[in-house]
């Protein structure tokens, strides 16, 4: 669930030494590209094979961008010192160790702590999988480049290495230490086998023999039998067992089925509500699987493996079928990380390491137990005073009937102002999907247009797309397919829009589709009227109960008009050059933003109030963020709301004075970007899809709108007035690189933003309508 990382990035030389004619990732076509899979937001079928139609932005309030000569590559500033940026790894590990943090936290219930810690754990497999996964092979290929810090690649291993090592260290103790024994107290006991009565083993032998054993395989390793092939973040034991009959010592590998549960009910009632651990009770009914052998010792262990994909687009007729082969050779990839537990022998160890073809610093050394996104599971666990107490997402009142016995119609609201809708804490069912549900059965619509990025399998959203196909409409789907660890997922319900009659195209050769765009062409009284949806977040209903995001819904003329030309470029050969409410990449986005960061600079020199707010997940890429220090060095206030990754500083003596970094995680996973600017007092505010990374910037189609509504403005002024207000519970960013968790008193606790923003929601009222 956590999309905090990117991949690794370019230098700021090795960036604007690019060539001029491949600013987009398409234009030099001759050349052999990959093109692979982004990690945590987010390639496919049947691309295009041509290039990108470079868009050029009019940007909003700014005039022409073609008769624009500001420089979004202006040289740095003497003033800006080099060591002006922290490692982009590290800044995503000290993410993960927030992350923790909440685990750590007493006064959580105590199931959201166990929920962290398998957050915890998901999050570094995937950092494990992807980002270590490229660095060593960078290396391995003689392809690597210093960092954003300037280290080398193997140094920076080096820093993971032992970082992480920490981390999970820590982790395994927060589970041991704390988080288990709260949960003990509370009436869920995680108990070992020698915990249990007599009866309760012979319960849970017969649960073995009937639910367990027939799945278990355990594979032999000797010269008959091979090594066997050990799956990526599969959890297995390694088994040393002696042959009764010769004396002979031998090995064997098996696999803990990942297709049970990993926490086994102890059969009997009670308070108290007792598990054992999947591979617990294996470990303690291995002699049947082995009979007539000793079993001499078993260890636990789990191997990473690296996960990223590579096509190559430009010689892939069909991108479908290049990506499920793809797919299947994923399952192969090298291995980069080996977990044991901290009493495995040398013996063992040593034959892994030979088997597996492993370094020693690739090693992780843990108290058990392995693998504690297992605690997932405990989310069955019926207890709803150990979990946040619930929030129950509202309709937007725009959305709202005005009496009982009226239907809801979106189409009348949005034609009546813009909405703008704020994820969980109002409805994405009763917004999002209730405005594509509208208008697949809507005799009036006549067409559809929509990107999908990432959405679950049984999405109301994809049947509302079929459903409007079906019955004649006209439905273009852009479908992302290369959405990273979806693909499988999204080849499967791509295929299946197509069967149903949507115009499935698979996006653009060399970019990924990020941006999260719909929209509705109406006929109304004989002429055709744009409804249109732009979003931060997945048009997933799963996700977004627990994602924050927005969600722009305007029938403004204008932004229905460069959705269309954007879908245009998107899905044909159109070349449009002008967008009025829109901010698009790869091209001009990030030059979109460097001129508003560049106007609050001149804003300050000229003695005018000048501010800047940023909410993102990640800020890494170097132009925004050298654009940001030269306008705290001008007196810009400037303020940074980041979830993961921020290479940004704020210990820069007289370059970093004005900037503030906040970050706030919690029970929904902060995921909007808004960006906001003054502008001497009209105040130019986007929402989107955009991180500040080299990949949302460069290597991916992202949008931005511009919101219009003074309400709306205010709205968003609010919420990151909370978010940077010094009795808001948040981390900061200080020195070194170090965040700190904002502390408040028994007498003055910290404001939970999250809360206290579905309580500002739910208190919203309809005003009542004046009847004449």
């Amino acid at each position: 669930m956590c999309g905090a990382c990117g991949r690794s990035s370019a230098t700021p030389s090795r960036s604007s030494a690019r060539c001029a004619t491949s600013a987009t990732a398409s234009t030099c076509t001759k050349r052999r590209r990959r093109t692979r899979v982004e990690f945590s937001d987010s390639s496919p079928t049947d691309a295009r094979m041509y290039p990108m139609i470079e868009p050029v932005l009019v940007d909003a309030g700014l005039g022409d961008a073609e008769d624009d000569d500001f420089d979004a590559h202006e040289a740095p500033d003497a003033i800006l010192p080099d060591h002006r940026y922290h490692d982009r790894e590290l800044s995503w590990l000290a993410f993960n160790q927030r992350v923790l943090e909440l685990a750590e936290d007493a006064s959580l219930p105590e199931l959201e702590r166990a929920n962290f810690l398998a957050i915890f754990a998901s999050n570094l497999d995937e950092f494990f999988m992807v980002r270590v996964a490229g660095l060593k092979r960078r290396i391995l290929t003689g392809l690597a480049v210093p960092t954003n810090v300037g280290r080398s690649p193997s140094d920076v291993l080096g820093d993971i290495s032992a970082e992480a090592h920490a981390l999970q260290l820590r982790h395994a103790a927060v589970w041991s230490e704390q988080v288990r024994p709260a949960l003990a107290d509370a009436g869920i006991e995680i108990a070992d086998w020698d915990e249990l009565t007599a009866a309760e083993r012979s319960a849970l032998s017969e649960y073995f023999q009937a639910q367990v054993f027939p799945v278990l395989m355990p594979l032999a390793v000797d010269p008959a039998h091979p090594f066997p092939y050990i799956s990526g973040l599969s959890l297995n034991l390694a088994i040393r067992i002696r042959n009764a009959r010769t004396g002979r010592q031998e090995f064997a590998r098996l696999k803990v089925p990942p297709m049970l549960p990993r926490f086994i009910a102890v059969p009997g009632g009670g308070e108290i509500v007792r598990f054992i651990r999947l591979e617990e009770l294996i470990a303690n009914h291995l002699i049947d699987l082995f009979p007539g052998m000793e079993v001499l010792d078993h260890h636990a262990f789990r191997l990473t493996r690296n996960e990223d994909v590579e096509i190559e687009e430009d010689e892939s007729e069909n991108l479908i079928q290049a990506l499920e082969a793809e797919l299947l050779r994923r399952r192969f990839g090298p291995p980069i990380r080996l977990e044991i537990t901290d009493d495995m022998d040398d013996v063992t160890l040593e034959l892994l390491i030979k088997e597996l073809d492993i370094t020693d610093q690739e090693v992780y050394r843990l108290p058990g137990p392995l693998d504690l996104r297992g605690l997932f599971d405990l989310s069955r666990v019926d207890r709803p005073d150990l979990r946040y107490p619930p929030h129950v997402p509202t309709t937007a009142v725009a959305f709202q009937p005005g009496d009982s016995n009226e239907r809801p119609d979106v189409f009348r609201a949005i034609s009546k102002a813009d909405v703008l809708v704020h994820h969980p804490y109002e409805s994405f069912a009763t917004s999002v999907q209730a405005f594509l549900e509208q208008a697949a059965r809507d005799p009036q619509v006549l067409a559809i247009k929509q990107t999908l990025y990432r959405t679950s399998g049984d999405s109301p959203v994809v049947q509302a797309l079929i459903d409007a196909a079906e019955a004649g409409k006209s439905v273009l789907a852009l479908v992302e397919v290369k959405a990273r660890f979806d693909e499988a997922a999204n080849i499967v319900w791509a295929r299946k829009l197509e069967k149903a009659g949507v115009h499935v195209v698979y996006g653009l050769v060399g970019l990924k589709t990020h941006c999260k765009l719909a929209l509705v062409i109406r006929e109304e009284d004989g002429v055709l009227r744009h409804y249109s949806h732009v979003g931060t977040g997945n048009y997933n209903p799963k996700t977004s109960r627990i994602y924050e995001d927005f969600g722009l819904f305007t029938a403004d003329p204008q932004v229905g008009k460069d959705l269309t030309r954007l879908f245009n470029e998107l899905s044909g050969y159109a070349i449009e050059k002008k967008f009025k409410r829109l901010l698009v990449a790869p091209l001009h986005l990030r030059k979109g933003l460097l001129r508003h960061i560049n106007n609050e600079r001149k804003n300050a020199e000229q003695g005018k109030p000048a501010r800047i707010r940023i909410k993102v997940n990640s800020m890494v890429d170097e132009q925004i963020v050298d654009a940001l220090y030269r306008a705290s060095v001008a007196g810009v206030i400037v303020e940074v709301w980041v979830r993961g990754i921020c290479s940004l500083r704020v210990d820069l003596p007289g370059v970093s004075d004005n900037i503030t970094v906040r970050s706030i995680l919690g029970r929904y996973l902060e995921h909007s970007r808004l960006f906001m600017f003054d502008n001497d007092g009209d105040p130019i505010v986007y929402i989107g899809s955009a991180d500040m990374m080299h990949r949302n910037l460069d290597r991916r189609v992202e949008a931005l709108v511009r919101l219009t509504e003074p309400a709306h403005l205010q709205e968003l002024h609010d919420l990151f007035d909370l978010a940077m207000d010094p009795h808001t519970s948040s981390w900061h960013l200080g020195a070194g690189g170090v965040w700190t968790r904002s502390a408040g008193t028994e007498d003055a606790p910290l404001v939970d933003l999250q809360d206290r923003t579905m309580a500002s929601v739910q208190g919203r009222r309809r005003r009542k309508r004046t009847v004449r």
